[in-house]
């Protein structure tokens, strides 16, 4: 059986043109993975909402990778201009949340069933997180990625956005170039661009292939 397969930026952008129709400015919770994948998401959203960056992410490995990741995600909202505010909001590393979601799924491949447990994860923290600060909406940056499942996580999103009472904000990031304009502010701003996703699985497997060359 066939499932036909939304554009998730074509729901985005009915949004964005109904909120620039009834001039609102709707308040965003953006969970973000890294400031480079942020860049472009940044640019873009914030002419629409006032942003709040929540920057959490347990799945980060080691704790060193983590807080250099956090500390870049600030410099960029320190250095970026926008139309609308953008705030920086760090989450706990709950690294042994992470290991809990991860457990018997370790030898899962990458972008399996372990990675869509991760994105519930940090999504159902940033939906909570938004509901109790009286955010408008969440979305996450994740969809910016290549390497990333869009289908996946807005069904995630929207089904954990109902859980807690609060809009996800559909997306597919990457469409209308936008990991192609993400690589360019990367340039722009100077930003540390990992060459792994993040998990200590992740980690290990860009290792092991470092060795096999």
């Amino acid at each position: 059986m066939n499932v036909q397969r939304i554009n998730y930026q074509k729901e985005l952008e009915k949004i964005l043109d109904r909120l620039e129709r009834e001039k609102r400015v709707p308040k965003l919770l953006l969970h973000s993975c890294c400031a480079p994948c942020s860049s472009y998401v940044l640019e873009y959203l914030s002419e629409h909402f006032e942003i709040t960056v929540y920057y959490y992410n347990p799945n980060i490995y080691p704790e060193s990778e983590y807080t250099k990741r956090l500390l870049e995600q600030q410099t960029l909202i320190s250095e970026m201009s926008f139309k609308y505010p953008v705030s920086f909001l760090a989450g706990r590393y709950d690294k042994e949340k992470f290991d809990e979601i991860a457990a018997g799924l370790e030898h899962i491949r990458e972008g399996g069933e372990r990675c869509f447990k991760c994105y519930e994860l940090r999504l159902a923290q940033t939906a909570e997180t938004a509901r109790k600060g009286g955010f408008d909406y969440f979305t996450t940056t994740l969809s910016i990625s290549p390497m990333k499942n869009a289908q996946k996580l807005n069904e995630i999103g929207k089904e954990v956005g109902e859980r807690y009472g609060i809009p996800y904000l559909c997306s597919d990031f990457k469409k209308r170039n936008g990991y192609k304009r993400s690589i360019e502010l990367s340039g722009e701003y100077g930003l540390y661009r990992q060459d792994y996703c993040g998990c200590q699985f992740s980690y290990e497997s860009r290792k092991n292939k470092e060795n096999i060359k």
